[in-house]
């Protein structure tokens, strides 16, 4: 357990009970991960397939836009009725529902001959898509002792970042040399590898570890199961953190990077898609740090939360206020590596609702906690998209709209973070109390 920081905030709890991890957890929890990294693989796979997606439907940039915004309306909207079903159903169930519709979702969109038949394949991607995070993070809590909670979120992160990558360099590719329906079918090929592994493999939890039963009593308890975890202030400070350091990387990878960096900074495709595997990479080594450094010093989740959102905003602003219209390379190289924290950023929020909630609450707070990044994502899609219309393609005006929603975010976390880090430290302190008085007992 780490020392508290001069800060007073409180370190990771080892509870009682706590399941052992070891590696048996791991190859399970990989099974899951493994669901997570090829559902982020069809997430993204728009972001290297814009152009060529505009140009096969024949459509403009608001419309292009509404593949992602309706992908990720679906994903937020479905997160906390997600996060109930996990607590409910367990994950196995969870997983291998999200894994049959991700892969429909993709096998769909490749094989869509008009605008709105790809839409509705996207949609059932999202679906898929929003069934698998949550349900990763529930396996690592109940696979692995809670003191590793950080690590094993960073982790799980860093597998989507995985897919992210092979969406940027195996895909781009692929519909490069083979075209479209071989890249988009062909790929759906591990959807269904990996709904095979959770289907034979997968087990929620190691034995001895069952979770207590609880009794569910309609909608009401679900209710209040919803608003017990929003009443944490924990929980809606992940939210806000979530929120604020996950769409600008998001946006930029999910759908506009591309376009930006060929049409408004003049680069060829081949050099774009170097700068997008870039944040992707970054991700990678910085959630790991991230992980190691919070499992340490608890009282650093919030510095770096800020201290990401700070440096994303100063190097955007830099980028698009750059005189003479197209920023150097050296300037685009550190926008992408500084974008490529905002992942790892956003996960701290999963920390601050983790310790705010009970076990049989954790899949709800983190449903909550996850709609906040996919919400700003998906306003900010839609308003470049808008932004570009309506300017003639002015992608500095349109990028614009990504300072006002840091801001927003910004003032909601320093409202919350009182308030959060005071209940966190009585909850310490009568953890400790209650670990003293039970060998007594006994």
């Amino acid at each position: 357990m780490s020392s508290r920081s001069a800060a007073g905030a409180p370190g990771p709890i080892s509870l009682p009970g706590d399941p052992p991890g070891g590696r048996r957890a791991a190859l399970i929890w990989g099974i899951g991960v493994s669901v997570y990294c090829v559902a982020v693989v069809f997430r993204t796979s728009l972001g290297v397939a814009g152009l060529d997606a505009a140009d096969r439907f024949g459509v403009g940039a608001s419309a292009l836009s509404t593949f992602s915004i309706l992908q990720l309306l679906v994903y937020a909207g479905m997160q906390i009725p997600v996060g109930v079903l996990v607590d409910r159903l367990g994950t196995k169930k969870v997983l291998a529902i999200g894994a049959a519709l991700f892969t429909l979702g993709q096998l769909g969109f490749a094989l869509s001959p008009s605008y709105g038949m790809a839409l509705a394949a996207r949609v059932l991607l999202g679906c898929g898509d929003a069934m698998t995070f949550i349900s990763v993070l529930r396996l690592g809590g109940r696979w692995f002792p809670a003191r590793r909670g950080p690590l094993i979120g960073q982790i799980a992160a860093l597998f989507g970042m995985v897919g992210n990558l092979v969406s940027t360099v195996v895909l781009a590719r692929l519909l490069d040399d083979r075209g479209w329906v071989f890249a988009f079918g062909g790929s759906s090929v591990a959807g269904a590898v990996v709904l095979v592994l959770v289907l034979c493999f997968l087990k929620d939890h190691p034995e001895g570890h069952e979770p207590a039963p609880v009794r569910h009593r309609g909608a009401g308890s679900v209710r209040r199961q919803i608003a017990g975890s929003w009443r944490e202030p924990g929980t809606r400070l992940g939210m806000w953190v979530h929120f604020t350091t996950q769409f600008p990387a998001m946006v930029f990878m999910l759908l506009w990077g591309m376009p930006f960096l060929v049409e408004a900074e003049g680069l060829a495709r081949e050099t774009a898609g170097a700068l997008l595997t870039l944040v992707v990479l970054v991700s990678m080594v910085v959630g790991l740090v991230f992980g190691q450094i919070i499992a340490r010093h608890h009282a650093a989740r919030l510095p770096l939360a800020l201290g990401t959102v700070l440096a994303t905003a100063l190097v955007w602003g830099a980028v698009l206020a750059y005189p003479g219209g197209r920023a150097p390379i050296w300037l685009l190289i550190t926008l992408c590596a500084v974008l490529g924290a905002c992942g790892p950023a956003s996960m701290i929020g999963f920390d601050f609702a983790r310790p705010a909630n009970p076990p049989e609450r954790q899949g709800t707070a983190s449903g909550i906690v996850n709609v906040g990044g996919f919400t700003a994502s998906m306003t900010t899609l839609l308003a470049i998209g808008l932004l570009l219309d309506v300017s003639g393609g002015n992608y500095r005006t349109a990028f614009s709209s990504v300072f006002v929603l840091e801001a927003l975010g910004v003032v909601q976390i320093l409202r919350l973070r009182g308030r959060t880090a005071r209940l966190e430290r009585e909850r310490l302190v009568a953890s400790r109390v209650e670990a003293v008085h039970v060998p007594a007992k006994a």
